[in-house]
């Protein structure tokens, strides 16, 4: 069960689209968290990035896009390191709540 803060987290980053559609041009599409990993483990609900379901986890492995799920290594050769995608997703949150 997620606490106070990281729902309103969650809520934020679903609000805000998939991180990768709107970095690549894409604009703004509806996105589901994806909680980042290490050593196989969820790090937390404040740990996750906004994805649609094609960068998340439907999408497969084509010239168009790479699903997270299960192509980690293709995914962040595209799109970059998750730590870099979630510290600009907190930033673009930031501003957005400043705004």
């Amino acid at each position: 069960m997620a606490t106070k803060a990281e729902q309103s987290w969650l809520d934020a980053i679903c609000r805000l689209g998939c991180c990768v559609c709107i970095r690549t041009g894409r604009g703004e599409t509806p996105a589901e968290p994806h909680h980042l990993l290490d050593g196989g483990r969820r790090l937390g609900h404040m740990w996750s990035i906004p994805l649609c379901p094609i960068h998340h986890r439907n999408g497969g492995l084509n010239s168009q896009w790479v699903a997270r799920h299960p192509y980690r290594v293709e995914f962040v050769k595209r799109y970059g390191p998750e730590l870099e995608l979630l510290r600009w997703t907190q930033k673009r949150v930031a501003e957005l709540s400043a705004a």
